[in-house]
């Protein structure tokens, strides 16, 4: 009877106000910490910190949020948000990031684009000689991205 009916539904994990938990931590589904964890934390889904939340960890995750206290690296592959209530200490991996006022970040952040976008310069060229003058006006449209 039971068996018939096999839908799959993702389960978020919610960590509640009060609840200590120490060791890794991996999921699939969405994660949620309103208590304190101390730990690894691998997931295939995405991390909420919430305002009470506090997070002494290495975070891998689809997106994170951060509204509580975070202290360790944290790895984003999709956005980091940390909202204005937000503290995060320690080191930032992400392909995109938004820090609200008031939000802090206390450490380092390597941002970068998607690994479709981005060519070696060996895949630039055909192999003729046509192109140097692309190559030198690179370095000056590097400067102006920069700069912007």
């Amino acid at each position: 009877m039971f068996k018939d009916n096999k839908r799959v539904s993702s389960t978020d994990t919610l960590i509640g106000l009060g609840t200590r938990i120490e060791g890794k931590l991996i999921c699939e589904a969405h994660l949620r910490i309103e208590g304190e964890h101390s730990g690894d934390i691998e997931c295939l889904g995405d991390v909420i910190i919430g305002e009470n939340g506090m997070a002494r960890s290495n975070i891998t995750a689809r997106d994170i949020t951060i509204a509580g206290k975070v202290y360790g690296e944290v790895t984003a592959k999709g956005r980091l948000t940390i909202t204005s209530t937000g503290q995060l200490t320690g080191s930032v991996s992400a392909q995109g990031m938004i820090v609200q006022d008031g939000g802090m970040l206390n450490g380092t952040c390597h941002m970068e684009r998607p690994s479709e976008r981005t060519r070696p310069l060996s895949e630039t060229g055909s192999g003729s000689h046509t192109s140097p003058p692309a190559k030198e006006q690179t370095p000056e449209k590097e400067k102006a991205r920069q700069a912007v």
